[in-house]
């Protein structure tokens, strides 16, 4: 590869923040320092003048939909969104048709990412088809790599099969993911359970579908010892109950969507099915609630949660119409742009923090430093710019931010060394 010069930035990492360029070279970072160039037959220099250059994000939970749902998305174009939106990995969730179950379905989706504009890695099923009867063959799907395991979009409800899972887990050394809600107690639910609910006549969804869940994996994981990593919280008393586990030193993390902390079930008054998500929007406390745990560690990551659906799907009444919102090109500028943390800490919930629980440290996430894979993104933290749903790269429109102002976007992104977003253009 030819090399690659990213000049007058702001490097930021786990390490700390200096004013430095970096030098690229065969797919890995050689220097960071002063009055870098690029030199050689092809080589390149990307400007960084007032943006801050830090290891790509990593999100750890996107929907992808291929294989069986390509009307809504497809790895590449979802790779693509990802990129945009300074991602260098994501991993893709298993609930597609058919799911992620097998490793047959496992090398599919692989191959299918393999050369787009971002690193796809998959997560598994728990259980056989995401049923909750039988467990998934997940010795087969670890040998390919897969670290991290979920049957996201259902809870697993079985409590026995969930131990089960954990033990099986723990001896694989994969972590498993567990969307916290119990049906019988969410079951017929469109939104969240509280006066805007009574007030719209919507069958509610209450916050202890989820925070019952959240307590009974505690209690599993403190009878196995094996880690779980919490799916999208979106109530205050999950964020509670998930920092009493931590205070124990009990091997939890946690992670919340963006619309978990810029969104309230007010929005649902206009009946809009692009703000039914699950977890549904919640109270201004509980969005407060999600908001002090990503500041005070309790939530150790942000993801998208990136849900796209066609948009026939979404023009259906409410209560028929799926939940999910787009999420990839925005994350970064919502975090950005709704939550009052310093730079650093909102990079350590969007890059190295998520690439430790998803596996992927010493690959994604930095250091930027000599050695490191140069999977890195370029950010100009003051580019003032307006979410267009027809100008997002992902097959549908269903993101709940048409027409907001944020603050924060990604200039450059780049994949092993090559840049796959130059200027805030993909570059495939």
């Amino acid at each position: 590869m030819a090399e690659l010069a990213i000049r007058g930035g702001t490097v930021a990492d786990a390490t700390g923040t200096r004013d430095a360029d970096v030098l690229v070279r065969n797919g890995a970072v050689v220097t960071v320092g002063a009055s870098l160039e690029a030199t050689g037959r092809g080589a390149r220099t990307l400007d960084a003048g007032g943006c801050i250059v830090a290891p790509g994000l990593v999100d750890l939970h996107a929907h992808l939909r291929q294989p069986g749902r390509e009307e809504a998305e497809t790895v590449e174009t979802g790779a693509r969104a990802a990129a945009l939106g300074g991602y260098t990995a994501v991993v893709a969730m298993p609930n597609t048709d058919p799911p992620i179950d097998s490793a047959g379905v496992v090398r599919e989706v692989l191959d299918l990412g393999s050369g787009t504009c971002c690193d796809v890695r998959v997560a598994g099923a728990i259980s056989k088809g995401r049923a909750g009867r039988e467990l998934a063959p997940m010795a087969e799907m670890a040998d390919l790599g897969v670290r991290l395991f979920t049957d996201d979009g259902t809870g697993v409800q079985d409590a026995r099969l969930m131990r089960r899972a954990l033990e099986y887990a723990s001896a694989l050394g994969v972590t498993l993911g567990q969307h916290c809600e119990d049906e019988v107690l969410a079951g017929g639910g469109h939104m969240h359970e509280g006066e805007w609910s009574s007030r719209l006549g919507i069958p509610g969804m209450p916050a202890e579908a989820e925070e019952l869940m959240v307590m009974r994996d505690v209690a599993l994981v403190r009878l196995t010892g094996a880690p779980v990593h919490f799916l999208h919280l979106s109530t205050a008393g999950s964020v509670a109950i998930v920092r009493g586990a931590k205070d124990a030193g009990l091997p939890i993390t946690a992670e919340a969507a963006p619309h978990h902390f810029t969104l309230t079930d007010a929005e649902v008054a206009s009946y809009d099915t692009v703000f039914k998500v699950n977890p549904p929007l919640r109270t201004a406390a509980d969005v407060e609630a999600v908001k002090a745990g990503l500041a005070d560690g309790t939530i150790d990551a942000i993801a998208t949660d990136h849900a796209p659906h066609e948009q026939e799907a979404k023009e259906a009444p409410f209560d028929e119409a799926p939940p999910g919102m787009l999420g990839l090109e925005t994350a970064l500028a919502l975090a950005l742009t709704e939550l009052a943390l310093p730079l650093e800490r909102v990079l350590e919930l969007l890059s190295w923090v998520p690439a430790r629980i998803a596996g992927l440290a010493g690959v994604h996430g930095g250091p930027v430093a000599e050695g490191v894979p140069a999977n890195l993104c370029v950010v100009d933290p003051s580019a003032v710019w307006l979410v267009e749903p027809d100008r997002l790269a992902s097959r549908s429109r269903n993101t709940p931010y048409a027409g907001r102002k944020l603050a924060g976007r990604v200039r450059h992104t780049i994949l092993r060394g090559e840049p796959v977003v130059v200027d805030g253009e993909a570059q495939r």
